[in-house]
């Protein structure tokens, strides 16, 4: 179409031979996240997204967590019957002897290290296959920015956290000690499976469930509902996940609550996964250190009747 008097050319529109301005940076990440589904934001009217902190801005949304949880009932499902099946193959009956006990409670704690394994592969393979991103930074395992402070002292302050919430919580916990056996006190029966979980405590489990916690859901809940919110629910739902381990000593289960919104208030504070992990890392080592101290080296295990 020519352009004269009768058609004359938009006022937005570039002249010959020039290029056309660039979008700023709000359209770009309005569209970002528009393409990738993912920003709540957009779906708050008056909202815009680069309100929210750039360590909340993940693609994934409510619908991607409940999916999430279903995949894990069914997975957590799958596990009891793989558990039931392979203690009757490996001709582990339920007799209540010492024996019996500590070969299921080996099996058990195997299986939880693959169900572990198998979250982790299922949020990479989201991130990478339905969104496009990297894993790790995605997920919220960026790097640990310490402002003035020496990287050092940054992580020996961590550290030095993880060793005061152990002391606080095992202190907090002798207040009320349970009436009666835990069910994670079953484990401690016996030197191989005592070892084999704090193996799993420290190496495994921070790495997955400040992942799972305040990688993959903590970001959803704080940009819903506000950081604090989301710092307390985070916090509340891990200490559930804990609570079948200590059933029948609520004291103890308040305190692992405790320990969850601490762990989330540093994601939230540094706005990386990094710091929760250092402290959740730390906190679990020292519990098995006083374990192994108390214990002699696991040597003379106390008695559970």
């Amino acid at each position: 179409m020519k352009l004269d008097e009768n058609n004359p050319r938009p006022a937005d529109s570039p002249e010959p031979g020039e290029t056309a301005p660039e979008p700023d940076d709000a359209s770009r990440a309005i569209h970002s996240a528009s393409a990738e589904g993912g920003a709540t934001a957009l779906e708050a009217p008056g909202s815009p997204l680069r309100s929210v902190a750039e360590d909340l801005r993940v693609p994934w949304s409510w619908s991607d967590l409940l999916v999430f949880v279903l995949a894990c009932l069914a997975g957590a499902i799958f596990l009891v019957i793989v558990l039931a099946i392979a203690t009757s193959v490996l001709g582990i009956r339920p007799s209540g002897t010492q024996k019996a006990l500590t070969e299921s409670n080996i099996v058990g704690v195997v299986l939880q290290i693959v169900f572990d394994v198998c979250v982790i592969a299922y949020l990479a393979a989201q991130m990478r296959l339905r969104f496009g991103s990297p894993f790790w930074h995605t997920i919220g395992w960026r790097p640990f920015e310490t402002g003035g402070v020496s990287r050092g002292m940054a992580y020996v302050g961590l550290v030095f956290a993880g060793f005061l919430l152990d002391v606080v919580v095992t202190l907090a916990s002798a207040i009320s000690p349970p009436k009666r056996t835990l069910p994670i006190e079953t484990l401690f029966r016996d030197r191989r499976t005592a070892l084999l979980f704090i193996l799993m405590a420290v190496v495994v489990a921070p790495a997955v469930e400040e992942t799972i916690f305040r990688g993959y859901i903590y970001p959803v809940l704080a940009r819903s509902w506000g950081i604090a919110a989301g710092v307390i629910v985070t916090g509340l739902l891990f200490g559930g996940l804990h609570a079948p381990q200590l059933w029948g000593g609520p004291w103890q289960i308040a305190a692992l609550v405790f320990v969850g919104i601490v762990l989330t208030f540093a994601r939230a504070s540094t706005r990386t996964v990094v710091a929760s992990f250092v402290i959740h890392t730390s906190y679990n080592s020292f519990q098995a250190l006083a374990l192994l101290i108390g214990t002699h080296g696991l040597r003379h295990l106390p008695s559970i009747h």
